[in-house]
């Protein structure tokens, strides 16, 4: 696979991917629904906090335990740092969670961590790699931010104002986008892979229990923080569905086309393809309990 196809698809094709997804994001929301994040209470405070405080720690820990090679380690942290997604939300209507819930959360952290991520990759980025042969890149904190902007805010304000002003024709958009998110991240990931294919294969026994440890420690924080906070079954499977699933997609932009390299990538492929295995199981887990409370 030529360079120059390989330039074109990390700088054009996965950002115009990523913001589609958070277009068709945007279709859904409306200025009212911001009043969720004051209604939502104590599992929105747990959410978040999880995403911005916990999961950076814990990325940051794993990777430190397992005494992965820098440049995974580095890949492994940038996927504790992002967002929730899109799939997240897909996933939590599947599994009959609390959607309310799970959109909320992923519109605060897709927004917050626009200006957190670049200030967190700004000090990562030399820490993990200083001490090897690998080029480290420097990067322009509001460079990034405003680059992040541009593919998760904008296409966000730019659903909004459609819905706003055209309802009927967004929900005709939304429902076609629908599956958006799922086909951009197993797209991303097939052709990573591709491109990557020997490399996954070297590295897949060493990465992938730290890799697995990382998902089901974020699962297990938000179902902690949800029996904490006494919440019912829907809330405790969404809180965790919401801090396991991150935005895969956005990790692979940053680390191909911000951070620039291609074995960072290596992590997030398996890790996108852990996080759904593991979804779809805490989902077939709950899915009784959920009816029962229904059925009461």
């Amino acid at each position: 696979m030529s360079p120059e196809l390989i330039a074109f698809v990390n700088q054009a094709l996965v950002p115009c991917g990523l913001a589609l997804i958070m277009f068709s994001m945007g279709l859904t929301l409306a200025p009212r629904d911001f009043a969720g994040i004051l209604r939502g209470g104590r599992a929105v405070v747990a959410g978040f906090g999880i995403h911005l405080l916990v999961l950076p720690l814990l990325g940051l820990g794993i990777g430190l335990l397992f005494r992965l090679p820098p440049e995974l380690a580095l890949g492994l942290f940038i996927v504790s740092i992002c967002p929730a997604g899109t799939t997240s939300n897909a996933l939590t209507f599947v599994g009959r969670g609390n959607v309310a819930l799970a959109v909320v959360l992923t519109v605060m952290t897709s927004i917050v961590t626009v200006f957190t991520i670049p200030l967190l990759l700004r000090w990562a980025v030399p820490w993990f790699l200083g001490g090897t042969d690998a080029v480290v890149p420097q990067l322009d904190v509001l460079a990034t931010m405003a680059q992040l902007a541009r593919i998760t805010l904008l296409p966000i304000a730019a659903g909004m104002i459609v819905r706003r002003f055209a309802p009927d024709a967004a929900a005709g958009i939304a429902r076609r986008l629908r599956p958006t998110a799922m086909i951009v991240l197993v797209a991303v990931i097939g052709f990573s892979v591709a491109v990557s294919f020997e490399m996954v294969v070297a590295n897949l026994v060493a990465a992938t229990p730290a890799i697995y440890a990382l998902n089901v420690s974020a699962m297990a924080c938000g179902l902690i923080a949800a029996r904490l906070l006494r919440l019912d079954t829907r809330d405790r499977m969404t809180l965790a569905i919401e801090t396991g699933v991150q935005n895969a997609t956005l990790a692979l932009f940053l680390t191909l086309t911000v951070v620039g390299s291609l074995p960072m990538a290596v992590t997030q492929n398996i890790y996108g393809v852990v996080m759904l295995l593991n979804a779809t199981l805490l989902i077939r887990l709950f899915r009784r309990r959920i009816a029962r409370e229904a059925d009461a």
